[in-house]
């Protein structure tokens, strides 16, 4: 994609993806949603550490993300276990945020569902080897 190409699609909205992770515990949660906040800009204010649910049912967690910018650098991240994040945006910004955890987590591509302007995409993240 040229400049101007990326440049028209952050001009029309669609550098926003949204982000729901499952099957995790909170405090991996709360790891993935730190690396996400070090990679882009996120909705999700930086004390907002996510819970266990109570009572019977399973958690999702969910936040924006803008990818406008290219992700900065990061560290790997440490997750107990995997986790499943739910990806939805442009075909372009799933990709950069795709990319952009890559920094952080081994990524994985489970399945994707694919629309005429966006797309979902399930991902496994999991521990980068060191």
């Amino acid at each position: 994609m040229t400049d101007g190409e990326e440049a028209a699609q952050n001009n029309q909205g669609a550098a926003q993806v949204q982000v729901q992770l499952t099957g995790c515990l909170p405090e991996d949660a709360y790891t993935v949603f730190t690396a996400l906040d070090t990679l882009f800009v996120s909705d999700r204010a930086k004390d907002d550490a996510p819970r266990e649910p109570e009572g019977a049912g399973a958690a999702v967690w969910a936040a924006t993300v803008d990818v406008s910018e290219a992700p900065a650098q990061s560290a790997p991240s440490r997750l107990t276990g995997p986790v499943t994040a739910i990806v939805q945006g442009s075909y372009w910004a799933a990709d950069r945020l795709r990319a952009g955890l890559g920094y952080a987590f081994l990524v994985q591509d489970v399945g994707s569902t694919s629309g005429d302007q966006e797309q979902e995409v399930q991902l496994r993240l999991e521990n980068r080897e060191a």
